[in-house]
């Protein structure tokens, strides 16, 4: 069967067009350790080759295509567009086969990247005392909920692997909390030092503007020290998981759930633009009750109850809870981003 894997980045605003450069530098490394696979690149946004017309080449060509998203964490990019640019691409490429394949996600391969970029750090540091130096997982921040508590749950996992009294969050945009406010909560708890870890796979924009606020931070803080550890790049613990995605796909195992989530057409349908989110919010079958949790028998992932399928990390309380907040004055917390302004801030 001729076989095309299409490796989809996000896509970099960076003029110089490094963050690209270095997808597409990764995808000739990955090419390099499977000479045998036709592996093609395109992008969300940002670049040349867009998604939609990478899945037109490889589906006039292959029989089969893998999606492949070089992707950390999984919101509306992930939930929304990619499936349905895959839709698209069945209907007019018939006599071939998509399959999409999960994210990078948070997994054990991702932790092992972390805990070496923090060994790294503390390197730069000469060593200090871990228990007087926090840590800051710095990621880019998203209005899906779930893709930002995937952040949370490496940073969770990196506090147990580690002997550092704090390990943090913080956004670059979208979400809070942002640096500036976590490092000045923990040098009011007592660190000394502050270690900050991008969580970004190549550079672009916001790397850069991460290197800026960090020299910011040092002159606003001279008392405090500061390392800066690098994105992920190419490690090979990358390569290795997408290894795992393709097999797992091949063998008809591990396909996105999003894929075909009747949530997401009805979403479509029904003309919700929503597309950095994955919210399943039907009131024929969740109800009004804030405490109510059904089984939809229509869902794909039957036998979970609605707005709890793991593969979809839906948000049923959304709605309930930005309601609730917006009736509060003084609520310092942010009301909903739209797409257009999540863009904006990349």
């Amino acid at each position: 069967m001729k076989e095309t894997i299409l490796l989809v980045g996000h896509g970099s605003r960076d003029p110089g067009g490094n963050g690209n450069q270095q997808v597409e530098e990764f995808a000739d490394r990955w090419r390099q350790r499977h000479p045998d696979w036709n592996i093609q690149v395109c992008f969300i946004e940002f670049a040349d080759r867009l998604v939609e017309e990478g899945l037109a080449l490889a589906g006039r060509e292959a029989e089969r295509v893998i999606v492949v998203p070089l992707i950390l964490n999984a919101a509306g990019h992930v939930k929304m567009e990619l499936p349905e640019h895959i839709e698209a691409a069945r209907t007019s490429f018939p006599a071939c086969e998509f399959i999409y394949v999960p994210h990078l996600g948070s997994e054990a391969p991702i932790l092992r990247i972390l805990k070496r970029r923090l060994h790294q750090t503390m390197n730069q540091l000469d060593w200090p005392d871990p228990q007087t130096t926090g840590v800051i997982l710095l990621a880019r921040g998203s209005s899906d909920p779930m893709a930002n508590g995937e952040v949370a749950k490496m940073a969770r996992w990196l506090f147990e692997a580690s002997r550092h009294d704090l390990v943090d969050i913080a956004f670059t945009g979208v979400t809070h909390p942002r640096l500036e406010g976590v490092v000045q909560r923990q040098r009011l708890l007592g660190m000394t030092q502050v270690i900050v870890l991008p969580y970004y796979l190549f550079t672009g924009t916001l790397i850069e503007r991460i290197n800026r606020q960090v020299d910011h931070l040092r002159r606003q803080y001279p008392r405090l020290r500061f390392a800066l550890g690098d994105y992920f790049g190419f490690e090979p613990e990358i390569f290795a998981l997408l290894d795992r995605r393709v097999s797992e796909g091949r063998a008809g195992r591990g396909a996105l759930a999003c894929d075909g989530c009747k949530y997401r057409e009805l979403a479509r349908d029904q003309g919700q633009d929503h597309p950095h989110g994955h919210y399943h919010e039907d009131p024929e079958h969740h109800g009004h009750h804030p405490g109510h949790h059904g089984t939809d028998p229509h869902c794909v992932h039957a036998g979970h109850p609605v707005g709890e399928h793991p593969a979809c990390h839906a948000s049923h309380h959304q709605g309930h809870q930005s309601g609730h907040q917006s009736g509060h004055q003084g609520d310092p917390r942010p009301g909903p981003v739209t797409p257009e302004q999540e863009r904006g801030q990349a």
